[in-house]
């Protein structure tokens, strides 16, 4: 009896011990899976896009507005630890604005060519988005609540949590951020930028992520440049966009965030680049930014923007089909409703630091991935190679034609 009643202390004893470790356990996985979630960053990048957009609601280019949201990006990235370069930008006119860039220098590839042989070679990433907005002081009564949160402060919220999350890090790109002044005129800004660059830094570009207009529109969205319209041009103009779209894949964002990224999957076939030949309107977009001017150059782009192309034609296709968002038939950009106060009522209320952060998640990650045929500096230090495309053999016979070749262009010459 006594032996019974010791072993059935003993066994609640251990019961509640082993309930207590099960609770423990299970509570530190909750803790580890949520520490782990991608795209926690916080409220950093949505704070400071509605701070900008409060702060300077009517930042035209060329504007007092505009120039106070420059010195306020300026002086966070500063904060952040960053050396600042302050690039005029300059119209016909006399007036000017400013593009405030971060470079973060990488620590290079080495690059494998078909053979399996390496050499070091430096590449380049650009990540821009612009802060000045279209609508003017003088036009503030028929904008009485405007602020430029849509167009482009959230823009700008993403950039600042990349730079934010990037500070003290090492990449194997060159990553350059980039603040754009006067994108209303005529993308002044990005054309100071880009033709600014030497012919060698401008070719060493691999890749232009542009962020505009993230917030109020249905979906998120990732698009290709019209470049990658040109024969012979689809995949390699577009193998960003789907590292894009691979790092929304594997890292689940859609049951993690509740935030997709789309890609433009439209039906239709019109010429979308202007060349006289009809192009299939998938994953590219006629809505033009920043990007634009590295797309006209053929660079490779990937442009981030919000809006709804689930329609049959183009001249329907808007931002938004939210109902109390209907007043300029779906558009958000350019209108009175492009306001903190108005969309903070129409939309869930942790969209704005969700898209954010989302973004700026998949731009990072998508640095993260390298390049194509190319092994990080530090990793190819450490033993790290890839497999070559060519066979041995057939390298060697490659080499010895090449040889003969030479060998009988020497002796044409004599």
């Amino acid at each position: 009896m006594k032996y019974t009643k010791t072993h059935n202390k003993i066994t609640r004893i251990l019961s509640v011990m082993l309930c207590f470790l099960m609770t423990f356990s299970l509570s530190s996985c909750g803790e580890k899976d949520e520490d782990s979630k991608p795209a926690q960053y916080g409220t950093y990048g949505a704070d400071f896009a509605l701070n900008l957009a409060k702060s300077f609601p009517y930042r035209e280019a060329f504007s007092a507005g505009e120039q106070g949201a420059g010195i306020m990006i300026k002086n966070e990235l500063e904060s952040l630890g960053y050396q600042v370069e302050v690039q005029p930008v300059n119209a016909s006119a006399g007036e000017s604005s400013s593009n405030y860039i971060v470079r973060i220098p990488g620590e290079g590839f080495m690059q494998r060519d078909s053979f399996g042989e390496y050499n070091p070679v430096h590449k380049t990433v650009v990540i821009g988005a612009h802060y000045d907005s279209p609508i003017k002081y003088s036009q503030r009564l028929e904008y009485p609540l405007y602020n430029g949160i849509q167009n482009n402060a959230c823009g700008i919220g993403s950039l600042m949590t990349i730079a934010k999350e990037m500070a003290g890090k090492k990449f194997a790109y060159d990553v350059i951020l980039v603040a754009f002044g006067a994108s209303t005129s005529n993308y002044l800004g990005a054309r100071t930028f880009v033709y600014g660059l030497s012919d060698e830094e401008r070719s060493s570009i691999e890749c232009m992520y542009c962020i505009e207009s993230i917030y109020a529109g249905d979906k998120l969205y990732a698009h290709s440049g019209l470049s990658s319209l040109k024969a012979g041009n689809k995949y390699s103009y577009r193998r960003k966009l789907y590292e894009a779209y691979d790092v929304a894949y594997e890292n689940s964002l859609l049951s993690e965030t509740g935030v997709d990224l789309y890609y433009n999957m439209s039906l239709l076939s019109f010429d979308a680049n202007g060349d006289g030949v009809d192009d299939m309107y998938r994953e590219v977009t006629t809505v033009q930014s920043d990007y634009t001017v590295f797309d006209n150059l053929s660079i490779p782009v990937v442009f981030f923007e919000s809006s709804d192309y689930n329609f049959t034609k183009l001249s329907d296709m808007k931002e938004t089909k939210n109902l109390t968002l209907q007043t300029y038939g779906g558009a958000v950009r350019n209108t009175p409703l492009d306001s903190s106060i108005t969309l903070k009522e129409a939309l869930d209320e942790t969209r704005l630091e969700t898209r954010i952060n989302v973004v700026s998640y998949i731009v990072i990650k998508a640095v993260e991935k390298g390049s194509k045929d190319c092994v990080p500096v530090s990793n190819y230090n450490d033993g790290e190679r890839l497999a070559p495309t060519v066979s041995p053999k057939k390298k060697e016979e490659k080499m010895a034609s090449l040889s003969e070749a030479a060998a009988t262009a020497e002796s044409s010459k004599s």
